[in-house]
């Protein structure tokens, strides 16, 4: 098995957290989606958010990008407050629903989101560098000047990243970003985002309710009814449950919980 987790900076030259959450929920109506969470994100990291449908992971995705109302807690993003209007050009943020314009090919999208993110005549060759290297990242120079619409599922949802990473963001937040890809797609995604975290030094939050993409991460936020179960490394938490994959540690953990009688209602994602 390959050996994904992150072995982090020496002692005292670690740098401060990406991200760092502190009684973090957010409620909607009389509902709480989530419930008081305390978590961080080291920086040049993955970290993998799983759990079931439900649980309250595409709002979470969404407090740290910055988009999300009704939030109480503390949560302070690349040093600054979430949501902070200089944190914008600092942050991609991928949704489940691909963002992008179906009557356009995949350039003329990238090329209209790289005009937003470096308007005017003199970053024209920057443009031009920053489409080129972000449709090569994400595999589909063959598809290069195909339309949208055209595309399948996967592809468009390659597109979406490939806007995502048009600014070379610090952070990117990916809410299942593999998704209708097949293996060997979903192998070269998770190799382009371990490259953006070695080489870039990027911080990659991405969630997932595939268990087996968890052993790729170097940490995991495993996530039920709007709680946070645990953080640590996949090994850590197979060795602290005693069990042999990332899922029987899951199972594990929330026959725990719910033998501490731990019931909360079940939020809304």
């Amino acid at each position: 098995m390959v050996n994904y987790e992150f072995e982090g900076s020496r002692e005292g030259t670690r740098p401060p957290p990406a991200v760092a959450a502190r009684g973090l929920t957010v409620r909607r109506g009389d509902r709480t989606v989530l419930r008081g969470l305390d978590f961080t994100l080291e920086p040049g990291t993955i970290t993998g958010l799983l759990g079931p449908s439900g649980c309250g992971k595409t709002t979470l995705m969404r407090v740290v990008a910055g988009t999300q109302a009704e939030v109480t807690g503390t949560l302070d993003v690349l040093g600054l407050p979430a949501g902070s209007p200089a944190l914008r050009p600092r942050i991609g943020y991928v949704t489940q629903a691909p963002s992008v314009y179906t009557d356009l090919t995949v350039r003329q999208n990238l090329d209209y989101f790289a005009a937003v993110l470096h308007p005017g005549r003199t970053h024209r060759d920057e443009r031009r560098s920053a489409v080129t290297r972000a449709i090569e990242e994400v595999a589909l120079t063959t598809h290069a000047d195909v339309l949208a619409a055209a595309l399948s599922g996967g592809q468009r949802s390659r597109v979406s990243l490939a806007v995502a990473l048009l600014s070379t963001p610090d952070l990117l937040v990916l809410d299942e970003p593999t998704v209708g890809l097949d293996p060997v797609l979903r192998r070269d995604l998770w190799d382009l985002f371990h490259r953006l975290a070695a080489d870039r030094g990027a911080t990659l939050l991405i969630s997932s309710h595939v268990m087996d993409e968890a052993e790729r991460c170097h940490r995991l936020l495993l996530m039920r009814e709007g709680r946070i179960l645990a953080e640590d490394t996949p090994g850590a938490l197979r060795t602290r449950t005693g069990t042999g994959t990332v899922e029987e540690a899951f199972l594990h953990l929330v026959a725990e919980a719910a033998s501490r009688g731990t019931h909360p209602e079940e939020p809304t994602p």
